[in-house]
């Protein structure tokens, strides 16, 4: 037997060790992401021996390649806070999702912005089911939606039909229709064993000389020790220890890039009316959601995160940034040029000349030139890192809404300092919105992603 040599496999053994060596760089890599991030999916993550013998070179034999690897590119994960061994003291939580579910009548009346969607990923009966799928998988506590809701009888049966299901869900909601002939509308949902509505009051920014949008404000209180153990396991949010109450906002601003006064406006008289309802029920906390119709490179942004503006230092059609983001190619550009962009909106020196009539619309003031609110806002996904592949050089989204004339981030969801972010869930990496040619798609039902993020009260 001695003499039979040849019978040993001394290539099969070389080749094993060179495939090991050869796909370590990527093990490695796969490794540090699934460290750091968590997909949405997954219970508590296991110890970290066990997480790299996930990623073994037996274990990946046995998978299907194509269906591991589209899972991992549109799955979304979440990002914690750095601060997460502290923020796991806190006991009241909650997750608030923002999301503009995308009009019916937006989908069928601009083709031009989705002709490279199949007409069946528009149709409304597999959207809102995918939608509401959605939705399940966050375990929403505060859910705000923006969209059209309207159908050729009433513009609320779109509403009744969403309610419907969340109802089945554990939600209840209200909703504000636009006033005018369009029927945008705003919607917020609550779950009902876990919040009640206080006080609810609407905007209609029409009556104050500013377009036929709306806006929405309830204050919700929360249920003492209402949620049986059995939910706060499946929802991985902890019953409130004390009643707490939040102001809940939620609008949709107008879209027009030229109209930065009436855009501006529409945003400063949110803000006041927000604060004022947080004054009246005891300087309670504040969280601002919805489609501003701004990116984070703009004054409306610096406005809204440092809390004053002067209006003179900008021209109108550059309040909202979206004038040089016209098409998905100079909107993405525009979030990721180390700095030009911000330089470009923030820190000309040049003053530019507003009417009467703009100034008064954007200020609520004739004659005065400087924006102040009172509300010292944060934004969810600023206060949690997250990855270069899915933000841009601040810390925002780097793509919130795309179809085939924007991509870029107009969504937010801003809170005061009462609150802390624990975790946001992270969009898509933008190569791979762009593999899909746009939104809605196969798995999302919407041009928009929601924002998603877990609050908690510091006290």
């Amino acid at each position: 037997m001695e003499g039979n040599g040849d019978v040993r496999p001394p290539k099969r053994k070389r080749y094993s060790v060179n495939t090991e060596v050869e796909q370590q760089p990527h093990k490695i890599r796969r490794g540090r992401v699934e460290f750091e991030t968590e997909t949405l999916t997954r219970e508590p993550g296991p110890s970290l021996s066990t997480r790299f013998q996930a990623l073994s070179p037996l274990s990946r034999r046995h998978r299907k390649p194509q269906q591991s690897r589209d899972e991992g590119e549109s799955s979304r994960q979440w990002a914690f806070s750095p601060c997460n061994s502290s923020t796991s003291t806190y006991k009241d939580k909650f997750v608030v999702v923002s999301y503009n579910i995308l009009g019916v009548e937006n989908a069928s009346k601009h083709p031009d912005l989705y002709y490279k969607v199949p007409p069946r990923f528009l149709e409304w009966g597999r959207r809102k089911k995918l939608i509401r799928k959605e939705i399940n998988r966050y375990n929403a506590s505060i859910m705000c939606l923006q969209g059209k809701f309207e159908t050729i009888r009433h513009e609320v049966d779109r509403f009744d039909d969403l309610a419907h299901l969340f109802q089945k869900d554990g939600f209840e909601g209200v909703y504000k229709a636009r006033t005018g002939e369009a029927s945008d509308g705003c919607a917020i949902f609550w779950k009902k064993e876990m919040f009640s509505l206080l006080h609810q009051e609407n905007i209609e920014f029409q009556s104050y000389g500013l377009r036929n949008n709306v806006a929405q404000l309830c204050v919700l209180k929360s249920k003492q020790n209402q949620l049986e153990s059995e939910i706060t396991l499946q929802t991985s949010v902890s019953p409130c220890t004390q009643n707490r109450s939040v102001v809940i906002g939620n609008t949709h601003v107008l879209f027009n890039p030229n109209r930065g006064d009436i855009k501006q406006g529409q945003v400063r008289l949110f803000l006041e009316k927000a604060h004022e309802l947080s004054q009246e029920w005891g300087s309670i906390p504040v969280i601002i959601s919805g489609d501003l119709n701004s990116i984070p490179q703009s004054p409306m942004y610096q406005f809204l995160a440092s809390s004053e503006l002067d209006i003179r230092l900008h021209n109108r059609r550059h309040i909202s940034g979206q004038v040089d983001s016209g098409s998905e190619n100079r909107s993405f550009r525009s979030q990721n040029e180390k700095g030009s962009s911000i330089r470009k909106y923030i820190s000309r020196p040049l003053q530019y000349i507003w009417n009467e009539e703009e100034v008064r619309l954007a200020t609520g003031i004739e004659g005065a030139t400087l924006l102040q609110h009172h509300l010292k806002l944060c934004s969810a996904y600023l206060g949690v890192p997250g990855s270069c592949r899915t933000r841009d050089r601040c810390g925002e989204p780097l793509a919130t809404s795309y179809h085939s004339k924007f991509m870029g981030t107009v969504d937010y969801i801003w809170h005061t300092e009462e609150l802390v972010p624990v975790r946001v869930l992270e969009t898509l990496p933008v190569n791979i919105l762009r593999r899909n040619g746009g939104l809605p798609s196969k798995k999302w039902g919407s041009d928009h992603l929601a924002l998603v993020c877990e609050l908690a009260f510091r006290k």
